[in-house]
Parts: structure tokens; C-alpha cells; sequence
């Protein structure tokens, strides 16, 4: 039995609007950055009660500008705090929307295998004369086991 966990259609110009659409939001944005995985796992984060932390330390900046290093750009700090304040809704909603459809994907790809697996049994059944076997053979591709290398079972041979 399969499930039917999404009915839906996504006709060629809903994706390819949808697509267009993502791509002006990234025109939008065009300060957006690529990091490595070594940066977002070394990189400072601020959680909830960091927000706070920020907060307070730019209006003591702001408030303070004598104890900052000479070097230390108050303008750029606002600027950095600023943004984090502008893009916290709009990740939050791509986030929500990447679920939504990261959700959508899965149940969608879970219905169509086990829609195929319901078409492979029934095509097994089926084509046991005999005229189903280049189908069968090209599906049951998907279930062959790899066979072992060519010293596999053969250690210390020449």
C-alpha cells in the first residue's frame, strides 16, 4: 500500500516564476555571502540572550566612543547590528518556506517511490512470460546488489 501524502501540480511556468523569484530576491540582497563549513562552525554565534548583549554594548559604544580603540568602526558596528535587526524576519520566513517545500520534496518523492515499488511488483507478477523482462530488468537495476571487488575473498593472492 502506498501513501498519498501530497497531491499537487507545478506547472512549467509556476517554476520557472518561482525560480525567477528567488533569483530577484538574491539581486535584492546583493551583500549575501557563501561560507565554508570550517567558517560556520568557527564563527561566533548570538543566541537569544547575545541579542541582548549586542544591544547593550552598542548603546555603551554609542554612549562611550572614548574607550573604543582608535581603529574600531562604530559606524560600521551600527551598520552590522542594523542588519542583523533587518534580516532576523526574513530568515526566519525563509526558513519557514525552505521547510515548506524541503516537507513538500519528501512527501512527494516518498509517493512516487512507493507508487514505483507498487509498479514493480505488479509488473513482476505480471511479466512472468517473459514480456516485461527489458523493464523489469532496467527496475531491477535499482535492487541489484554490487558485486564484490576482484580480490574480494582472494587476500594474499598474487
Amino acid at each position: 500500500m502506498t501513501n498519498d501524502l501530497i497531491k499537487g501540480d507545478l506547472l512549467p511556468e509556476q517554476q520557472q516564476a518561482v525560480l525567477t523569484s528567488l533569483n530577484d530576491i538574491q539581486t535584492k540582497l546583493p551583500f549575501l555571502i557563501d561560507l565554508t563549513a570550517d567558517d560556520r562552525r568557527t564563527l561566533p554565534k548570538m543566541g537569544d540572550r547575545s541579542r541582548a548583549f549586542v544591544d547593550q554594548g552598542l548603546v555603551m559604544a554609542t554612549q562611550n566612543e572614548g574607550i573604543l580603540p582608535r581603529n574600531f568602526d562604530l559606524e560600521e558596528y551600527r551598520r552590522d547590528v542594523a542588519l542583523v535587526r533587518q534580516l532576523e524576519p526574513i530568515v526566519l520566513a525563509a526558513r519557514q518556506l525552505t521547510k515548506r517545500i524541503e516537507d513538500t520534496y519528501l512527501a512527494a518523492d516518498s509517493d512516487a517511490y512507493g507508487q514505483t515499488l507498487v509498479v514493480y511488483q505488479a509488473a513482476k507478477l505480471a511479466g512472468k512470460d517473459g514480456s516485461l523482462a527489458e523493464h523489469l530488468d532496467s527496475l531491477g537495476k535499482r535492487f541489484a546488489r554490487k558485486s564484490p571487488g576482484p580480490n574480494h575473498g582472494t587476500a594474499n593472492q598474487p
